[in-house]
C-alpha cells in the first residue's frame, strides 16, 4: 500500500475537494488537533476496562473522524462528507457525562492532573480537546463552522475532566486538590 504522494513536500496538501493549501492554515490546524485528539483517546482506550467506558470511546472516535472530515473539507467543495454531528450526539455526549459522574464524591475543589495513568491520559485529552477548540472557533471567525461541532467538542472536554475523575475513583485514587 502506497501512502505517500510527494504532493506535500513543499508544504501544501488538498482539502476534500480538492483545493491546495498551506499545511499551517487554520483549517489544518482545526481538523490537526482533532486527529492528535483522536489518536490519543486511543492511547486512553489502551488503559480503560470499564466495557461502557470504552464503548463510550470508540463512539467519541467515530465522531471524531467525523468532524476531522467535516472541518477537512473547503467550505466551497461541492463535495461534502455525508454524515454530520447531530444534536443526538450531543445529547448522548451529555448523558454520559451525567452517567460518569453518578457516582463520585461530592466535588471539593479543582483538582490536579493525574492519579491513575487512564486519568492521566483523560486530562490530556481534556487539554488537547480544548486547544482542538479554541483553534475550531479561531476558523469559525473567518469560515464558518458548523454549530453543532463547536458545540461537541467544547461539551468533549467537560466529558473528559468527568471520565478522569471517575477512572481515579474506580481505581481507588484520591484526587490532589489544588492548592493555593
Amino acid at each position: 500500500m502506497k501512502v505517500y504522494t510527494r504532493t506535500g513536500d513543499t508544504g501544501n496538501t488538498s482539502l476534500i475537494g480538492g483545493k491546495r493549501v498551506s499545511k499551517t492554515c487554520q483549517r489544518i490546524e482545526s481538523y490537526g488537533t482533532i486527529d492528535e485528539l483522536n489518536s490519543q483517546v486511543g492511547l486512553l482506550l489502551t488503559y480503560t476496562t470499564d466495557n461502557t467506558d470504552r464503548n463510550n470511546l470508540i463512539s467519541i472516535q467515530n465522531c471524531l473522524f467525523v468532524i476531522g472530515a467535516l472541518l477537512a473539507t473547503d467550505s466551497d467543495s461541492p463535495k461534502s462528507p455525508s454524515t454530520s454531528i447531530t444534536t443526538d450526539d450531543i445529547a448522548i455526549l451529555e448523558k454520559n457525562i451525567d452517567h460518569a459522574s453518578e457516582d463520585l464524591p461530592k466535588w471539593k475543589g479543582f483538582t490536579l492532573p493525574g492519579g491513575s495513568r487512564a486519568a492521566a491520559i483523560a486530562h490530556i485529552c481534556r487539554t488537547i480537546c480544548r486547544r482542538a477548540e479554541r483553534q475550531i472557533l479561531v476558523l469559525n471567525e473567518t469560515e464558518p463552522v458548523e454549530e453543532q461541532i463547536i458545540c461537541y467538542v467544547n461539551r468533549l472536554s467537560d466529558y473528559f475532566y468527568v471520565l478522569a475523575l471517575r477512572l481515579n475513583f474506580l481505581e481507588g485514587k484520591e484526587e490532589i486538590l489544588w492548592q493555593k
